[in-house]
């Protein structure tokens, strides 16, 4: 039998209307704005930062390079990981060339990676905050210093400008970093036997080694995985012979080791705690390592950590990360909706563990988080301009407790121009310009569909996929499978879970299809066309939390789809907390092409007490409200605060 393996997955090409619109304004004004931005040439204010880091309206993260590569006399700017944002940029950008050439743009990304190989010490080594300030501190404070976290963005970057333009610059780049990395990281003598603070570079040496074919980097990023935990003490000796008082970013020994998931082997942890994106980046090394080494230990706990978030730690978004304090986890069913944090890297990182996940096993689970997380948790982090961003996404907003609570001050009700730590805007650009490849997995001769997007797919043996839809919007989605000589192979589809019901054609002829784990399977011989017609329940339905979670409890969330709907100030009468969803009544549905660049829109029924009068007694005796009938226009989460500064909810309370 000819077995489909993931390289002879050849091109996806985008043909979904909602995705195209995306894909070309990072194109035509996400990508320029970001360029300007870290160029320091945008007129932008970030004084309205939620991690209220005290820096101002510039970037510097070109000039750090251009000053390294000795282009430019100066200080490093910002904080220590400052080059990332330049990394996922490229990385976005060398994506978008694959369905918009842009010879503009490419001059400018080829010119930023001779300014990187410029600015790339002579052993591979680069961080432009240490060449420039602190050459004597490098891999001395790695707790804090992000050393590895920015050459994994590199790496990663590098490798996407490779695959997509031939450059091979940028591959050399990230094999030197990655070389330097392994001169000085291991159990050998004369090496560091530590890990970064924060996990990445795990899981670009996976990408690195799938595209050299180098046993090396694998084996690294083995080690890393493989070493976090075993030595729990290992930062805080750096950190005392490097001097106490030496903080590369304030208050970071103050977190425990589980901040860091260094406090036990991760074969031997349960659950990863502390900061939400280390622990999804991390995830994702490990997934992908598991699945590149077979460690069933890595394996297990893989499966593991994924059902700890999935079932315990998710919002109905898909966002994680329940408070500003360390942009972190904090225990199980802990969910509250307005002073959570839900970061937008943290939902793009769930997207990429996701993506790792079925690459593990066919498990229709992953594919239905990874759709949650596209088509919420990770678009809410734009606006519709492509040039406004949300750091923290909350489920419950109001401008008035932003700005008078201190502990929701972190929470914005619109979005900004930018952020001192600018890890979200660049991260959710590359997400976006790379989602052709977040469509399908191949596995052996089992090519799996997982994501409702339409596309035209061919295959290095001549195997060609045509899935077309109107989705989100719509569940009918008919897919075109040609193959005049390859194999025969099977080809699954996910059911997703909040589809009640689909009805499955295959040639035009029902089909009674067993459910595998969240997939259908349909066998496509050699020297046919075959198609198969999806029809998906796309009714409205109320959502409940696991009553274990407090925070939601007595309440619901509106749900159509793969899309979770909010109710906004713009729409609707407040205070949005009085009003009492009538879940007996079907809400109605339609879709408006004017409203927010075109979305579906929800109505529920609903009813409301008469508002108390701001000079009554704070406090009376209880009695029956007398209840005004009333409706709750919704709009799909991802497009709140692109009109009016106002009032949002997801969870409202039900009758």
């Amino acid at each position: 039998m000819k077995v489909l393996t993931s390289p002879k997955l050849n091109k996806v090409e985008v043909t979904s209307d909602f995705w195209k619109r995306y894909r070309e304004l990072v194109v035509k004004e996400v990508l320029p704005y970001q360029w300007a931005v870290m160029n320091d040439e945008a007129d932008i204010s970030i004084a309205e930062d939620p991690q209220n880091n005290g820096q101002d309206k510039n970037s510097h993260a070109v000039a750090n390079l251009k000053i390294a590569a000795g282009k430019m006399e100066g200080h490093h700017y910002g904080f220590p990981f400052q080059d990332t944002d330049v990394y996922k940029w490229l990385e976005a950008a060398a994506y978008s060339f694959t369905y918009h050439p842009n010879e503009d743009l490419k001059k400018i990304t080829d010119e930023l990676i001779d300014l990187i190989a410029d600015a790339q010490d002579d052993d591979g080594y680069l961080s432009t905050y240490f060449q420039i300030d602190a050459p004597e501190r490098k891999f001395k404070r790695l707790q804090q210093s992000h050393e590895l976290y920015t050459m994994g963005h590199y790496i990663e970057a590098g490798v996407a400008y490779f695959q997509t333009t031939g450059n091979q610059k940028a591959l050399d780049i990230a094999t030197r970093m990655a070389d330097c990395i392994d001169d000085n990281f291991g159990l050998e003598d004369g090496k560091i036997a530590g890990i970064d603070g924060h996990p990445e570079i795990e899981l670009a040496l996976a990408r690195l080694y799938e595209v050299t074919d180098e046993q090396r980097y694998l084996d690294l990023a083995h080690y890393f995985l493989n070493q976090r935990g075993q030595d729990p003490d290992f930062f805080d000796r750096q950190i005392e012979k490097d001097g106490v008082d030496r903080d590369l970013i304030a208050n970071m020994q103050d977190f425990p080791k589980s901040y860091y998931q260094n406090d036990k082997p991760i074969k031997d942890q349960e659950a990863l705690t502390g900061h939400a994106v280390r622990v999804v980046y991390l995830c994702t090394g490990i997934a992908h390592v598991a699945r590149l080494t077979g460690d069933q230990d890595l394996l297990a706990a893989c499966k593991r950590f994924w059902n700890d978030i999935v079932k315990r730690r998710m919002y109905v978004t898909g966002n994680i990360g329940s408070t500003t304090t360390g942009e972190s986890f904090t225990y199980d069913y802990d969910l509250p909706n307005d002073t959570m944090y839900g970061e937008t890297c943290a939902s793009v990182g769930m997207s990429f563990f996701a993506k790792q996940m079925l690459g593990v096993e066919a498990k229709g689970e992953y594919g239905d988080v990874l759709e949650k997380e596209l088509f919420n948790g990770t678009l809410s982090g734009m606006s519709l301009d492509g040039k406004h961003f949300y750091y923290v996404n909350p489920l419950e907003a109001d401008p008035v407790a932003s700005k008078g609570n201190p502990g929701k001050s972190h929470v914005l009700t619109h979005r900004a121009d930018w952020f001192g730590c600018a890890c979200c805007p660049a991260n959710l650009a590359r997400l976006i310009t790379s989602v052709d490849r977040y469509i399908y997995t191949v596995k052996g001769d089992t090519v799996l569909s997982h994501q409702f997007i339409s596309n035209n797919a061919s295959f290095e043996n001549g195997v060609s996929v045509e899935q077309t839809n109107n989705f989100p919007w719509a569940g009918d989605i008919h897919y075109t499978i040609s193959n005049p000589e390859g194999a025969e192979f099977s080809f699954g589809i996910r059911i997703p879970g909040w589809s009640k019901s689909t009805d499955i054609k295959v040639n035009g002829q029902a089909a009674d299809l067993a459910n595998d784990n969240g997939f259908v399977y349909v066998q496509v011989a050699e020297g046919t066309t075959t198609t198969i017609d999806l029809d998906l329940d796309m009714s409205t339905k109320f959502m409940r939390s696991n009553n274990r979670n407090e925070e939601d409890y007595g309440q619901v969330a509106v749900q159509r789809g793969p899309i979770v709907y909010a109710a906004e100030q713009e729409d609707n009468e407040i205070p949005l907390w009085l009003y009492k969803v009538n879940t007996k009544e079907q809400p109605e549905y339609h879709f408006d092409e004017q409203l927010l660049d075109g979305v579906g829109v929800v109505s529920v029924v609903a009813e409301k007490p008469v508002l108390d009068d701001e000079n009554d007694d704070l406090y009376v005796e209880d009695k029956e409200e007398k209840l005004i009938p009333s409706k709750l226009t919704l709009i799909p989460y991802y497009s709140w605060a692109n009109r009016s500064d106002g009032q949002m909810r997801v969870w409202l309370n039900k009758q």
